[in-house]
Order: C-alpha cells, then structure tokens, then sequence
C-alpha cells in the first residue's frame, strides 16, 4: 500500500484495502513504521462490547504494529463515533499503540476527531473527497490493482458465479486426474505447487495473468489436498494483497467443479485480513458448489469460534514445513 500523507489519501485507501466501500463500519488499520501492515473491518458497533474492543486491540498487538488508524463509517440514526472510538483508543494505547489518526463519516462528509484546528476540521464535517480520482487510486491501479466494489453487496454479487470462459473449460478437460498409484505423483503434485508460485507471480507483477494453461492446471490440481495445503500455506503478509486478488480472479471464472477449494482459500485470506463478514460470503460461495466440503466445514467452525486471525495464521504456517517437506523433501 502506498505511504498515507493526508485524511484523504486515509479516506482513499480504505477502499482498497477491504475491496469495497464500506457502510456502517469500523475499519482498524495497523501500521508498523510508516507502513500499512494491515487492515480490519467490522460491522459498526451500536452497543459497544468490551471484550470486542479488547479482541481488537489484542489482535493489533499480536500483530506486532506500534501505531493504528481508525476510521468509523456511522450507520444512520448513529450521531457520532465517541461512544465506540474513546473505549478502543483508550485499550489501544495502554498497550503501548498509538493513535496516528481517527476519522468519522456521516453521510457525505468527514471529520477528524483528533484534529482540533476548526477551521481545518470543522464540526459539521468537509465534504468526502473524489477516491477515483486520488494519488492514491492512481498508484494503486498503475499497481495493477482493480477498483474496489461499490459495496458489500457489489462485491458478493461479484463472487457468484460468473460467466463460463469456453477456451478455460476445454483446457481443463486437458489436465489428467491424478492416479494415486502412480510412482510419478509426487513429481506432478510439486509441478502444481511450483505452477501456483508462477500464478501468483504474475498477479504481483501485473495484477492479472492470460495464461489459462496456467490457470487451467492450477484450477485442476487444487482438488488435491496437497497441493491445496500447499496454496494456503504460502501465505504471507508481503504477498497477502496479491494472493487474495489471485484467488478473487480466479474463484470469478472456475467451473462449479473448481469451486470449492479456491473459495476456501479466498476465505482464509480474507478472515486473516481481518474481513469476517467476506469470509463467510466466500465460505457460502463453497458450499453451494460443495456442500459436504470438509475444508469450509472446518473453516466454518472455525471462523464461528471466534479464532484471533493470527492463530489461524500461525496454525497455517506450522502445517506449511511440513507440506513442504512431503513435496519437495527436507
């Protein structure tokens, strides 16, 4: 994510860094340094919760950021964000975080809360800044990034099922089940597993890939339950952006047959993200093209449970050695 200089260029990353423009929602935004480390969103609390507060704080803590960022889109009927913000600044700074910047938006208009200049800040609130239009919508789509989704709603339709790609279909036909009796299955489920890191290559570099072929024998091979592992193992927080945008694409263009595990492992990125509520949407996206799939089950459960993100995370990236090791050898 690009460096943030100002309340708009906040203002602006905000979408991007959830995928939509959020409604009635508090958005946390950890920073390690200068850098943008992550980003969570929840519904906006109307009867703040203490020990969601705490598990907000907590959770930043864990993720070892010294500052954060606050940013609360009011529901209507809602007058101001106090209510919700003091509790969570005051948990965040007591260990040890600050508070870089705290915005509120009501309707159309912005304010800071921390800024006490009326004259820059005014109470009734500025007018929200053009985000298409920003430094910060530019340098994230010469990034290769797309433009976040209207809304929740804009960015749930876009997970369902999209529209059949016939040259995909054919090459996926192309790929040859695997035969597990075969002396050469090792060597083609670590071909998947270097296939997926030369995906996700080039959704670093350019955001996007044409390489169906590529795409096609990925697809195919994550119905195997190593190489799946294995895709969600190479998680981590430099490349979470891309694989998350990676998995978005592909899960908008697989046969219903593919479905299930690319959704399953779009929801992992997106619940370590800390978006709950799009894991689950991509959870549903599982489900209707698998019921009985054991992952999203699991992932279901979990997710319910109320698991902090980063033990999730550290589950994952304990299994991940040893995946590994079976593929590729110690």
């Amino acid at each position: 994510m690009t460096t943030l200089t100002s309340p708009h260029d906040l203002l602006s990353a905000v979408p991007f860094l959830i995928g939509y423009h959020p409604e009635n929602s508090l958005v946390v935004i950890a920073l390690a340094g200068e850098s943008v480390d992550m980003a969570m969103r929840v519904d906006f609390p109307l009867d703040p919760d203490p020990e969601q507060i705490d598990a907000l704080a907590n959770h930043l803590v864990k993720d070892s950021c010294d500052a954060a960022l606050l940013v609360s889109y009011l529901p209507a009927g809602v007058s101001g964000a106090d209510y919700v913000v003091a509790p969570l600044s005051e948990a965040l700074e007591m260990r040890g975080i600050s508070i870089r910047e705290s915005l509120e938006i009501k309707g159309e208009r912005w304010r800071s809360l921390l800024c006490q200049d009326k004259e820059c800040c005014p109470k009734a609130g500025s007018a929200m800044p053009d985000i298409s239009s920003s430094r910060v919508a530019a340098e994230q789509v010469a990034a290769g990034r797309r433009l976040p989704f209207r809304d929740l709603d804009s960015l749930k339709a876009a997970l369902a099922e999209g529209k059949p790609d016939p040259q995909l279909k054919k090459l996926l036909k192309q790929v040859p089940d695997l035969d597990y009796q075969d002396s050469e299955l090792r060597l083609k489920q670590r071909e998947a597993a270097v296939a997926t890191i030369e995906l996700l290559k080039e959704f670093e570099i350019q955001g996007y890939s044409e390489n169906k072929a590529l795409i096609a024998l990925v697809l195919a091979r994550l119905e195997d339950l190593q190489v799946r592992d294995y895709a969600m193992g190479i998680t981590t927080s430099e490349n979470i952006e891309a694989l998350g945008n990676m998995w978005f694409s592909l899960l908008r263009i697989a046969p219903k047959q593919y479905v299930a595990p690319v959704a399953t492992l779009y929801a992992a990125i997106c619940y370590e993200n800390g978006d709950g509520t799009l894991a689950q949407r991509a959870l549903d996206r599982a489900f209707e093209a698998d019921l009985a799939y054991p992952l999203a089950k699991l992932l279901r459960r979990v997710f319910a449970a109320g698991w902090p993100p980063e033990s999730f995370a550290q589950m994952r990236s304990e299994l991940h050695p040893k995946i590994c090791a079976s593929l590729f050898g110690e």
